[in-house]
């Protein structure tokens, strides 16, 4: 079978690096072109910076897209599908908005459009969450979904040190971009989950709904850490979602996690992914959630899903789901500067040091409101609270 890769970046050198791994035992791949950007240096005989010369090859079968971003992503997705090649990609900002195209376009051309490798790295979490699907319906979906924030939440947690001064350790590890938004703000994660709500609830869930509630983790301080420490918690960025037969939420939200949650032990970049079904129960996904070769070793998994026959889950995108960001209500825990009595009105509000606990909320309510204390307080900090810790009652 042969391959291109679009893009050489880390996951793109891994893919290469695993095919042309003479111990491994998945043989017959062989990498016959690599797109590099025009400027790049060509150092390989694979590498090419024309698009075309992969497309109207004939003799490629699979194109890997691993470059990243919306375009030329997409349009090159999208070419490579309507040449009859099929797609693999880990690309998860693209698949978010144009999933329903992608499979669409790929079932007209009959060749398969696979991601495995988009949500949870080496976690074969899509493949999990489409196993558990031929049986039961999913109603519930949570999980640290980011490795980049989770390592900047645990080494504050474990070393004292300031947001900042972690952030640029994850930069220099590699962990974090230049521009490290999508990870702190909650935009990676809401991509990730958006993927698995489509999957889930054969809906199409789209990251730039301005309803969906996103929070992040970029105004956490060292003594919001030391707060939750003393109360015997850890704070986690989690994606929610849940459902309940005819409506489903939604959530990106800072979150504290008693020391009996698996989740509260999640190391460095690791993510844990949880979902539940009727007859399955609870099921949690745990691995390395990014990195070069965990992410490379999902999407050689895809390329041999295709190279063995076999079939992913297909999905029409044509639930009558209706998503409500207020479906369920949680209670709260706010730094701020302003005054949130008024803004609360109608809210039980307790004071904890220097906290005010918000109970029994709307979750879009929730999130609403905080957008308005940001405007006055840029550096105001929520986190949901578990309903049952015993300093909230």
């Amino acid at each position: 079978m042969n391959i291109a890769i679009l893009g050489f970046g880390t996951v793109g050198t891994g893919v290469y690096k695993i095919i042309n791994n003479t111990d491994r035992q998945a043989t017959n791949l062989n990498v016959k072109k690599i797109l590099i950007r025009e400027n790049h240096k060509i150092n390989l005989p694979e590498m090419t910076n024309d698009i075309d010369e992969i497309l109207d090859d004939i003799e490629i079968d699979v194109v890997v897209e691993v470059i990243g971003g919306i375009e030329p992503a997409h349009r090159y997705i999208l070419a490579a599908l309507r040449h009859k090649k099929h797609v693999i990609t880990a690309n998860k900002a693209v698949i978010a908005r144009y999933m329903d195209e992608f499979s669409r376009v790929a079932t007209e051309n009959n060749v398969k459009f696979y991601f495995e490798s988009s949500v949870g790295g080496g976690i074969p979490w899509i493949q999990g969450l489409e196993r558990a699907l031929r049986i039961d319906s999913i109603d519930t979906i949570t999980g640290i979904f980011n490795g980049t924030s989770n390592y900047i939440l645990d080494q504050m947690d474990k070393t004292g040190r300031e947001f900042n001064d972690v952030l640029h350790n994850a930069q220099e590890l590699g962990y974090a971009e230049a521009d490290p938004s999508d990870d702190i703000d909650g935009i990676d994660v809401a991509n990730k989950l958006c993927i698995s709500a489509d999957i889930a609830y054969d809906r199409l869930v789209l990251p730039d709904d301005h309803r969906l509630p996103i929070f992040g983790i970029r105004n956490i301080n060292r003594t919001d850490i030391e707060y939750f420490n003393q109360q015997n918690l850890t704070v986690k960025l989690l994606g929610k979602s849940f459902c309940d037969g005819k409506q489903f939420d939604y959530a990106v939200e800072p979150s504290l996690c008693k020391a009996s949650a698996i989740e509260a032990s999640v190391p460095d970049n690791y993510n844990v992914i949880s979902l539940h079904g009727g007859t399955i129960g609870m099921l949690k996904f745990m691995g390395q959630g990014a990195g070069q070769l965990p992410t490379a070793n999902a999407v050689i998994q895809d390329i041999l899903d295709i190279y063995q026959g076999k079939e992913h889950l297909q999905r029409a995108f044509k639930s009558s789901l209706k998503f409500n960001p207020n479906l369920n209500r949680r209670h709260y825990l706010i730094r701020t500067r302003v005054d949130v009595v008024d803004i609360f009105e109608g809210y039980q509000l307790t004071v904890h040091d220097n906290y005010v606990l918000v109970r029994d909320i709307p979750v879009g309510i929730m999130h609403d409101l905080m957008k308005e204390i940001l405007i006055i307080d840029e550096l105001a900090f929520m986190t949901c609270v578990p309903e049952d810790l015993e300093t909230t009652n």
